[in-house]
């Protein structure tokens, strides 16, 4: 039964595909190592399988629990959650939240609805034809920015160290050094915070925790909702052979595509090949690849909050094809482009162009600028060049543009700038 106004979690499945993909490793299973009850907050240096305490089977239990410090938290279909929280009506009900309509997108779909299939950024229309009997609520970003602030209130108590990724994950140093502190344990530190969150808050996140980002991620994953996971040194590599290529940062759709083709499917395969066979066939890419696939990862958690990005993207009501439409629609996103940089005294010194075609493929294009700009007319005269190299009679449902490489905007348009319009 569910309580506090939460879905019940605990009688709903994860999807078999995910199951089947993210089994927890055995030593996250068994009774050898430190055990810390996750509902009284026990410790135990050598573990039983449940809480002598409290009675508790909600148990993590691994032979490195204390010396892992690398966190990644991640909301439970965060913002379906938020609204079956304040609407007590909608909880045992399939909640998509997003816009309805014959062009709107799934934004997130409850793990009810997810049941029928409906993921994130499905069209609404084939969402609805796999679970016609769902509540379409739309999305209001105020109130979850609102609540995603409350929930990072609650881990500055467990650590001052924290990367936002979006609204509902980010990323923890729970080191001694990051916190100043060697006590509570990490993962007891997380778990407190974990249970605060649905006490105050009235959600549920689940957590992973590891000794790299790259595990820590996969091990929030292992056990939604409402999971708390980790993934030690010794079992690492051995576990991360059996995922598919897709667990992988930065391997989207277009990269796992491209490995199937070469007839590679699990990060087992990967594990084999030398790290300049690995850059050979996927660039710069492949050195940071050769290391994730061994469970390495040597990126810190950062808690600069600078935007590596400025954009502004739009939706066609009905898709676009040619040239002329595509420049038409792309210069007022330039003018709002350029008004956020000027506000916030950077420039840009790389336009991208992103598109979306028809059948929901993504496309996106690159110009590296002589000088960084801030100026939208500027940006615009690149967004057009890059335009007119993708408009081949294509259809588009979207179109964004937006700056990388920002600066200062100190640097940005010297006086002879047009000269390079030329």
């Amino acid at each position: 039964m569910a309580q506090n106004g939460l879905e019940d979690t605990a009688a709903v499945p994860l999807e078999p595909a995910s199951q089947a993909a993210l089994k927890p490793p055995e030593t996250l299973r068994t009774g050898a190592g430190p055990t810390l009850c996750r509902d009284c907050l026990s410790y135990f240096p050598d573990g039983p399988l449940d809480c002598p305490a409290c009675g508790s089977i909600r148990v993590i239990c691994h032979a490195e629990l204390a010396g892992l410090d690398i966190a990644h938290i991640d909301c439970d279909a965060f913002y379906a959650a938020v609204e079956k929280r304040d609407d007590p009506s909608l909880r045992d009900k399939p909640v998509i939240v997003g816009h309805a309509g014959g062009r709107g997108v799934v934004t997130t779909a409850c793990y009810i609805a997810r049941q029928f299939g409906p993921r994130s950024a499905m069209p609404m229309f084939k969402a609805m034809e796999m679970c016609p009997g769902a509540v379409v609520v739309p999305t209001d970003m105020a109130k979850y920015r609102q609540v995603s602030q409350q929930i990072k209130a609650i881990f500055l108590d467990a650590t001052p160290v924290i990367q936002p990724v979006s609204l509902d994950e980010a990323y923890l140093d729970m080191s001694d050094e990051a916190r100043g502190v060697s006590d509570p344990l990490p993962a007891m530190a997380l778990a407190e915070a974990q249970r605060r969150i649905e006490d105050e808050v009235g959600i549920t996140v689940s957590i992973g925790l590891s000794y790299n980002k790259f595990l820590a991620k996969l091990a929030s994953d292992l056990d939604k909702p409402r999971g708390f996971s980790v993934i030690g040194e010794a079992e690492a590599k051995e576990f991360v052979a059996t995922l598919p290529v897709s667990k992988i940062n930065g391997v989207g759709k277009v990269t796992a595509a491209k490995m199937a083709e070469q007839g590679i499917e699990t990060i087992g395969q990967l594990q084999d090949m030398p790290e300049m066979e690995l850059v050979a066939r996927y660039g710069k890419f492949g050195r940071r690849l050769a290391g994730y696939v061994q469970g390495e990862d040597g990126r810190k958690v950062n808690t600069d909050g600078t935007s590596k990005s400025v954009s502004a993207e739009t939706t066609f009501r009905q898709n676009m094809n040619g040239a002329d439409a595509l420049k038409e629609a792309v210069g007022p996103l330039c003018e709002r482009v350029g008004k956020r940089l000027a506000d916030k005294g950077i420039a840009g010194g790389t336009v991208v162009l992103k598109l979306k075609t028809g059948d929901f493929q993504i496309l996106t294009r690159n110009r590296q600028l002589p000088n960084p700009t801030q100026k939208a007319d500027v940006i615009r005269y690149h967004a057009e060049a890059l335009i007119e190299a993708e408009a081949d009679g294509r259809y588009f449902r979207l179109i964004g543009i937006g700056v990388a490489d920002l600066c200062s905007a100190i640097e940005a348009d010297p006086p002879d700038l047009f000269s390079g319009l030329e």
